[in-house]
């Protein structure tokens, strides 16, 4: 009897909650209130645009090294990566995005950002954090440095990869292609998290398959043919004619595409012409296009060559002066390994409490370089989850007939701090616990 009780013991021993433990929490508010509060507020007044993330990265190489971890900076680009290891064992990567947003930020906030950059095409640009970076890099400076004091808790390696240019959807590629699995050791499994302003605070949600939508950037250059604003007939109009095409794209989702699988084409910048009485030689479109799936995601990218062009013809422009179609910029659906997402979500309830986790609902078609990492042809399980950024009093408020609760990428664009960054703080140390417990 008294070896059954032992043995029961030291069960619930094994299976008591991690990141729930009061010293742990403790010690990361601690940590908030002495040191990554500040830290935030710093990254939060201090953004920079993609690929041009120097200071930060500086910063952030400085911090990881001095957590314990072995840095090597220019991964790349602007990329950092901090390599901690504690024995034999599993390798984890965790990563955090770096850049901000060329916006100007107006969420009234006391510590807003003033900063402006001069930007790869040599204009000057305001700079906010307006999607969340912020809180991504500080609470990984959180997780190393509560991960370097329980090095009893775990055995193998992480790797703290410090991201550039997700905004541009190229930094984890460009890391990739500078041997970040070849360099560095690779990866078992991959994790990260995004600040979410519509979940509220405390609350993590993660999907045990597709958890964000692709997305590719669309550039569409219209040509025309020049002539006096009273002459219309006299050119081939590039407005008119981009107008046209911009009205026909929507009939690619309402007319083609599947009823029952989610597409986006939006039709975010449309530029043409300097004058009143010039019909221009020129017009150029900037879309982003999202899909749920690679198949509608091929699909759109070829329909919309097809509809410019074909527009373009119905409107007598000349075969040599056709639309001519780019995609830019580009990523992949972000699909979270099953096996591995149902056990990261059943050990954030244990370790978390049950009430931390909420159903994962697509809500919109936002889209996420880490799909890079986890590929399927690089064989590694990829996580990734959603923590929640937006007291549930705004929640409350704006169901109230109150301003409604600013979206990423808004200049309101705003996150409580503190809660935000403590539970992804504990979240990716209770990943890292979960992924790398010793044998």
């Amino acid at each position: 009897m008294k070896r059954l009780l032992l043995a029961a013991v030291a069960a619930a021993a094994l299976a008591a909650p991690v990141a729930a433990d009061p010293a742990l929490k403790s010690a990361i508010k601690a940590d908030y209130d002495a040191y990554l509060g500040p830290l935030f507020m710093h990254f939060h007044q201090t953004p920079e645009l993609s690929y041009l993330e120097t200071e930060t990265a500086k910063r952030m190489a400085a911090e990881l090294k001095k957590a314990g971890a072995t840095v090597t900076t220019g991964v790349g680009g602007t990329g950092v990566v901090g390599v901690m290891t504690n024995g034999e064992g599993p390798v984890l990567l965790l990563r955090a995005d770096m850049d901000g947003l060329p916006v100007e930020e107006k969420s009234g906030l006391p510590y807003a950002s003033k900063v402006t950059q001069k930007g790869l095409d040599g204009q000057v640009y305001p700079v906010m954090h307006a999607c969340g970076h912020d809180t991504h890099i500080t609470a990984m400076v959180g997780t190393a440095r509560r991960l370097a004091t329980m090095k009893d808790r775990w055995k193998g390696t992480i790797l703290f990869v410090v991201q550039p240019a997700e905004e541009r959807v190229g930094g984890a590629k460009a890391m990739l292609a500078d041997g970040l699995y070849t360099r560095f050791p690779k990866p078992d499994y991959a994790v990260a998290f995004h600040v979410a302003s519509n979940l509220p605070s405390g609350k993590i949600s993660a999907s045990e398959g597709l958890q964000y939508s692709s997305a590719d950037s669309v550039d569409i250059k219209v040509n025309g043919v020049g002539a006096h604003g009273a002459a219309p007939h006299a050119g081939k109009d590039p407005v008119y004619i981009a107008s046209a095409i911009v009205v026909a794209l929507q009939s690619i989702v309402s007319r083609e595409v599947g009823p029952l699988s989610p597409a986006v084409i939006t039709v975010g910048a449309f530029h043409a012409g300097h004058k009143h009485n010039i019909i221009s030689d020129r017009a150029d479109l900037q879309l982003t296009v999202r899909a749920n799936d690679e198949v509608t995601r091929a699909q759109l990218i070829a329909a919309i060559e097809r509809v410019a062009k074909n527009v373009a013809r119905a409107n007598g422009v000349a075969e040599d002066k056709l639309p001519e179609v780019k995609v830019s910029e580009g990523t992949p659906t972000t699909i979270n390994d099953g096996p591995l997402a149902r056990r990261m979500n059943a050990a954030f309830a244990r370790d978390l409490g049950p009430d931390v986790m909420i159903p994962f609902v697509q809500e919109s078609m936002g889209a996420e370089d880490f799909a890079f990492f986890v590929q399927p042809e690089l064989k590694v399980p990829g996580y990734y989850f959603g923590v929640g950024g937006t007291p549930q009093a705004a929640f409350d408020a704006a169901k109230a007939g109150g301003p409604p609760v600013p979206s990423h990428h808004s200049p309101l664009f705003k996150v409580a701090p503190e809660p935000a960054v403590k539970l992804g703080t504990e979240a990716m140390v209770s990943a890292a616990l979960e992924l790398l417990k010793p044998k």
